[in-house]
């Protein structure tokens, strides 16, 4: 399996030197208001590389005086994927023999607690603009080695066209001045498309730029009342897969926790009104399945109302084959909620993913590495990305440990801390269509996450999970399509 070029720009380090006379300086621009005391006021900066949406985050204040090294506390930022499409569009020559373009960072520093992102209407959520830093990104290169753009402080341009950071000299010594550490670093992915929607039993073809090869194909099950009802003592989530149909889950590895709902439950009980049954075989091309994604606890709505609520959530366990048996790999859940993070309010599907980890007593624990939401309108890309979480002083961050922000400031690893298992940095992502639209999920799973085929194919039944999760929770005053009807396969049988 040949990757494909990624490259990820990440930004950290981010600090704020603010001398006290700032707040009275004529220097400082109207748009402050009554000025920016370090003790008092917190800052907030809107990051943003070329036209990819921008990112929050805090910029801490300290004292005027401090250190230069003082601000190289590792803490990370904000990090930007780019595809080979994007860098091509990003260092792309333009007509009549131009100089090539580059792309650019922009930091918009503000004073005030920072808003919802998008929560509340107009811009009185941004707070106090104190100026602005472009930073040029000569990105050519960069998919084959790590590249530093900045790293320092440079002074805030109070303009209203910012420039190209400046190396601060004692002329400057009295503005504010930004600290902040820029690089971009190669982050191949391999990349799979499927070429239908997961119900449909689809090809799952592995991309590189134009090419396309098969590499898995996908078998959709959905099993009836009476099937779930005859099959409780003898569980089959793959629906007939041959020596690895016995479904046994060893409580040496899922712990004390129940990864299945109860038979004879509630929620069991209510067939009018719950969708289950569901699962996806992943077989690689000589036809042995390599993963299984199975709906353990049904889509039930909650009393009263006609959607999956986040208290009550269905759940998927993706498994992967061992010893002759299935071995649980992670658990799903998800939900219909009212979104948040938009203001246009609407519905999204939540969810949460849990990695199983072995710890050292032998028993598996969950822990938690995606919780987020897609709109369930228009639909977004469900993500793994531990970057942000991942100890930047230590190393793993990336295959060339490129996430040490702070040159060893956090060496929290040491004895096995680090809690995500072998996942680091980013992990995977999948493009999830709103409700419907016809899905066919494109999956990017980064190299160091895939050591065979295999650990691909599990990335692979996640994605058709989450995709397949947009329908479970529909309204249930929305009927689903026949292909997700248990009674349309038993017609098919």
């Amino acid at each position: 399996m040949d990757p494909c070029p990624f490259v990820r720009v990440l930004v950290g380090n981010l600090a704020l030197k603010m001398p006290s006379s700032y707040s009275s300086s004529s220097s400082a621009p109207r748009s402050t208001g009554a000025g920016v005391h370090p003790s008092t006021t917190p800052c907030h900066c809107r990051i943003r590389l070329d036209k990819l949406p921008y990112q929050l985050a805090s910029a801490p204040l300290l004292p005027s005086d401090a250190d230069q090294n003082a601000a190289c506390t590792g803490a990370f930022a904000a990090a930007f994927h780019l595809s080979r499409a994007d860098l091509d569009r990003a260092t792309a020559k333009p007509a009549l023999f131009g100089p090539r373009r580059v792309a650019r960072l922009k930091v918009a520093v503000y004073a005030g607690r920072r808003g919802g992102g998008g929560a509340t209407c107009g811009l009185g959520n941004k707070g106090r603009l104190l100026g602005k830093v472009v930073v040029p990104l000569d990105l050519k290169g960069a998919e084959t080695k790590p590249v530093v753009f900045h790293s320092g402080w440079v002074p805030i341009s109070t303009r209203r066209r910012a420039g190209p950071p400046r190396k601060s000299s004692s002329s400057s010594s009295s503005a504010a001045q930004l600290n902040l550490t820029v690089r971009a670093e190669p982050d191949p992915r391999f990349v799979f498309e499927f070429d239908g929607e997961p119900e449909c039993s689809p090809q799952v073809m592995q991309v590189r730029g134009a090419m396309k090869q098969p590499m898995f194909t996908c078998k959709f099950s959905c099993r009836s009342a009476s099937d779930l009802r005859s099959r409780s003592a003898h569980s089959d989530p793959g629906g007939g897969i041959g020596a690895l149909s016995s479904f046994s889950l060893n409580t040496t590895t899922t712990g004390a926790r129940s990864w299945l709902a109860k038979p004879g439950s509630d929620r069991e009980r209510r067939a009018g009104r719950e969708r289950k049954g569901w699962s996806v075989t992943v077989h690689d091309l000589s036809g042995s399945p390599v993963a299984l994604a199975s709906m353990v606890t049904p889509f039930v709505a909650s009393p009263g109302s006609d959607r999956v609520s986040r208290s009550n959530p269905g759940a998927w366990l993706i498994l992967r084959p061992g010893d002759g048996t299935w071995k649980p790999w992670g658990r799903l859940e998800c939900w219909r909620e009212r979104s948040t993070t938009t203001g246009g309010g609407g519905d999204c599907l939540g969810y949460r993913f849990e990695l199983l980890v072995p710890d050292f007593t032998g028993m598996g624990v969950g822990v938690c590495v995606a919780e987020s939401g897609v709109p369930s309108s228009k639909g977004g890309r469900f993500g793994i990305d531990l970057t942000a979480a991942q100890p930047f002083g230590s190393p793993g961050c990336s295959p060339r440990g490129s996430g040490d922000w702070g040159g060893g400031a956090h060496q929290t690893l040491q004895h096995g801390a680090w809690p995500f298992g072998s996942f680091r940095g980013f992990v995977m992502s999948a493009a999830v269509q709103g409700e419907g639209r016809c899905s066919r999920p494109v999956v990017e799973v980064g190299v160091a996450h895939v050591g065979c085929a295999e650990d691909a194919a599990a990335f692979v039944a996640l994605a058709a999970a989450v995709d397949l999760s947009m329908d479970a929770c529909r309204l249930f005053s929305c009927k689903l399509r026949r292909e997700l009807s248990a009674s349309r396969a038993d017609m098919l049988r």
